[in-house]
């Protein structure tokens, strides 16, 4: 069995109907993706997005068990989806998860498409927009912004696994359907969502506040909210 088929999706789960659509969403987003981060590579912009890289796939490999002989774990997508925005935070979401199932064969190759869509855009975008929105509301104190950093993790990874849910309930080899499928996946997302949450806050604010080349290396929207008392940070434009 496969470590966390709730989380990496294995080859079987989804039947090749819902594996095609899912692919062709994941595509149309990269190469949208694509689109608005090309030519703005950097050095500096390609080394973080690398370590990021590195630190998300780290994080996964420690997995929680939960009843059913599967496991879940850290996604990562909030947090990427914070430091990069949603189009770069895309890529280094999608370049873990293509590691993980070539080299590890965590998670399937047919349904791979799926699990780049729920974890790299799905994950990715709500963290983001979530988190924008949330510190902006509350004024972008130090508190608050800890506090929006945490809810957008929790949200990342719970739309995440509901979406994971509504894939596996509408497939056909899923005889229980979504009335099924949904409510455990999300049930069990939602509860990991808070360690999902408070990790996101606590690394998010970490760097921030110790001035990580990970943090003063990015520019322009994905540039850190000025934090009250840390010297040399930069606004959000």
């Amino acid at each position: 069995m496969e470590r966390d088929p709730l989380v990496h999706i294995p080859d079987g789960y989804l039947d090749p109907v819902t594996c095609l659509i899912t692919y062709a969403l994941t595509l149309m987003y990269a190469i949208i993706a694509w689109r608005r981060v090309k030519g703005e590579f950097s050095d500096q912009r390609i080394l973080a997005a690398s370590v990021l890289a590195a630190g998300v796939f780290a994080a996964q490999m420690i997995a929680w068990p939960i009843p059913g002989g599967t496991s879940l774990h850290f996604l990562g997508g909030a947090l990427a989806g914070i430091l990069f925005g949603p189009w770069m935070g895309f890529y280094v979401m999608a370049l873990v998860l293509v590691v993980q199932a070539l080299v590890f064969h965590d998670g399937g190759l047919t349904t791979l498409g799926a699990n780049i869509l729920n974890m790299a855009v799905i994950g990715v975008v709500v963290g983001y927009y979530s988190f924008k929105l949330l510190a902006s509301v509350s004024g972008k104190s130090r508190l608050g912004i800890g506090l929006a950093a945490a809810l957008a993790g929790w949200l990342s990874l719970t739309l995440a696994g509901i979406a994971a849910g509504l894939e596996i309930g509408f497939s056909p080899t899923f005889p229980y359907g979504v009335a099924v499928s949904v409510p455990i996946m999300g049930l069990w997302h939602a509860i990991l969502g808070v360690l999902e949450g408070a990790i996101t806050s606590i690394v998010y604010e970490y760097l921030y506040t110790t001035g990580s080349p990970l943090a003063v290396s990015l520019r322009g929207e994905n540039a850190p909210i000025t934090m009250p008392g840390v010297r040399g940070s930069r606004r959000r434009e």
